[in-house]
């Protein structure tokens, strides 16, 4: 593998800045010399915010506009240099079998069972692994499971439990597992989450997203795929991460905006999937407001409301009527 000398500096606790351009605390990443002889000043880095800010100052952006840097040392020309690359670490099982309870406290599942029921809702929690945190009063993490059954991650996000969006205010409300146990050192190797049911459905087509949310919804919706998520933009497409996908037809759906991105990464998985499609309709029915947002595939899939979110807008008009459901204990049955 290779490493390079200039590179996003990892995170950890407390490591990331108020982005200089939109202005949002801890959602932007310095940039660091790993050789230690150039400290960055604070605006060169990437913001989190990829759709609505897009901020990104590269080193080689900085070194442009601030030509003496480099002329006050010794000529430098960008590098890789070949290491051993560390060995994985996972997270223990029972970490992530004890955080699937606790869902009333967790705000996404109570929005799930505002949209499908509480029953589908356990079930798309439990086939997925999605846990919940007591970070933040009941966050939800995504746990990261190979095909091997190993936890390689634990992200944890705080939602919002009337709009099922992530909570970005005042900050961004994301953090690790491992980061919360206290693992020192630890060497995170992600992968796909979902990965694990690659196992429980061999013959099934694969359908990627960017959001683990997303990912649930859409297996509502459209269960004749395995849905997973790279957890972002540019999450886990490299070339050993998507070489589980190896002889399984896969459909991209990215979200608005990020179409292009996935074309660059595409030829990874075009030699060694046997068949590789993107999915046109969201670039083809969104308007320019629904672009100029972002949405993706569950945002358009939840547009229209379930029977479940049907019957809520009805209790919510006659409370009367959930007394009349508990009393006689009926049972909302979709066809």
């Amino acid at each position: 593998m290779t490493e390079y000398r200039f590179t996003l500096q990892k995170y950890k606790r407390g490591s990331k800045l108020t982005c200089p351009k939109c202005g949002r605390k801890q959602c932007f990443v310095k940039y660091i010399d790993t050789e230690g002889q150039i400290i960055f000043p604070d605006y060169v880095g990437r913001c989190d915010h990829e759709h609505s800010c897009q901020y990104h100052y590269k080193p080689s952006d900085y070194f442009k506009d601030n030509p003496i840097i480099l002329e006050e040392r010794k000529p430098w020309k960008p590098q890789a240099k070949v290491i051993q690359p560390k060995s994985t670490d996972y997270i223990d099982s029972n970490f992530m079998r004890r955080s699937l309870t606790n869902y009333e406290k967790n705000p996404l599942f109570s929005f799930f069972t505002g949209m499908f029921g509480k029953k589908e809702a356990s079930r798309l929690f439990q086939l997925y692994h999605v846990g919940t945190s007591k970070k933040w009063g009941g966050s939800t993490v995504f746990w990261q499971i190979d095909r091997q059954g190993r936890v390689r991650a634990g992200k944890i996000m705080l939602y919002n439990p009337a709009t099922g969006h992530r909570v970005k205010e005042p900050r961004s409300y994301v953090s690790w597992v491992h980061t919360e146990l206290g693992f020192e050192h630890f060497k995170m190797k992600q992968c796909l989450f979902g990965e694990h049911l690659l196992t429980d459905f061999p013959t099934k087509a694969v359908a990627i997203v960017e959001s683990e949310k997303s990912a649930l919804v859409a297996t509502h919706f459209m269960p004749d795929f395995v849905w997973l998520a790279t957890g972002g933009i540019h999450g886990c497409f490299k070339a050993d991460t998507v070489s589980v996908l190896k002889g399984r037809a896969v459909m991209l759906c990215p979200d608005l905006g990020a179409k292009n991105v996935w074309q660059e990464k595409a030829h990874l998985l075009s030699s060694i999937c046997s068949k590789v499609v993107f999915s046109e309709i969201l670039e083809r029915y969104a308007t320019d407001e629904q672009k100029g947002k972002g949405l993706d595939i569950a945002d358009f899939l939840l547009m229209t409301d379930t029977p479940t979110m049907a019957l809520q807008k009805m209790i919510k008009r006659c409370p009367s009527l959930q007394m009349l459901i508990d009393r006689f204990q009926l049972e909302l049955v979709e066809q």
